[in-house]
């Protein structure tokens, strides 16, 4: 099966600047375009499969919060803080140290990260934020969100906010959390919206991993 999709220009992330569009399968990007810089649009074409689940390759149903919801994964929560993305609002902690472990819930969903911090920058703020609810802006849809993001200042009220670069360096991070559909998207942004195919792993154990130390938020 073949999908040609011309882009509508719209978000693709909090960056209000950035526009783009893409062809996603459960083996992640087949092909995807964005573009910061103008109001051009793309011809996207992909080849997909119209009914994966019939494939004798398929991937048998995954539970994503297996690993989560093991109490052992449950670390001391910290100082937690409101903050706004795209309209929806996140439970935050701040990652005020450069090495760590942080859990942080919200409602039904309780997020968990390790982490280790190569090179932080001194003039930027990190925090680890929970969103388990109703997304009610350009169409209604449930979500179950954890997010590590770069603040936009140094206040914590602009966690959340539109970024499109970062400088601090991480050996590693860790995240996992206790979703409750098998529908589960890891997604790692790089300085300048850029996606990061092939950056990040699910271990065995269910926790999608970025081993890369290239800038991140």
């Amino acid at each position: 099966m073949t999908i040609s999709i011309k882009p509508d220009l719209f978000p693709i992330s909090f960056c209000r600047s950035s526009t783009g569009s893409g062809i996603f399968t459960p083996n992640g990007a087949q092909t995807y375009y964005f573009d910061m810089k103008t109001q051009e649009g793309r011809l996207l074409i992909a080849e997909v499969d119209a009914r994966p689940r019939q494939s004798p390759t398929y991937p048998p149903p995954v539970n994503w919060s297996l690993y989560a919801s093991d109490p052992k994964h449950f670390f001391p929560q910290a100082d937690v803080f409101t903050g706004t993305i795209y309209f929806d609002n996140f439970t935050f902690t701040e990652l005020s140290q450069e090495a760590g472990n942080h859990t942080v819930c919200q409602k039904g969903l309780c997020c968990h990260l390790s982490y280790k911090m190569a090179e932080k920058c001194n003039n930027e703020v990190y925090a680890f934020g929970a969103f388990d609810g109703l997304h009610v802006v350009e169409g209604e849809y449930y979500l179950q969100v954890c997010a590590l993001v770069k603040c936009s200042t140094m206040d914590l009220k602009s966690c959340g906010q539109e970024v499109a670069t970062a400088r601090t360096k991480f050996d590693y991070f860790s995240l996992s959390g206790t979703f409750n559909t098998s529908y589960v998207f890891p997604e790692v942004l790089m300085t300048g919206t850029q996606l990061a195919p092939g950056e990040f792993k699910v271990r065995e154990e269910l926790k999608p991993v970025h081993t890369s130390v290239e800038d991140c938020y």
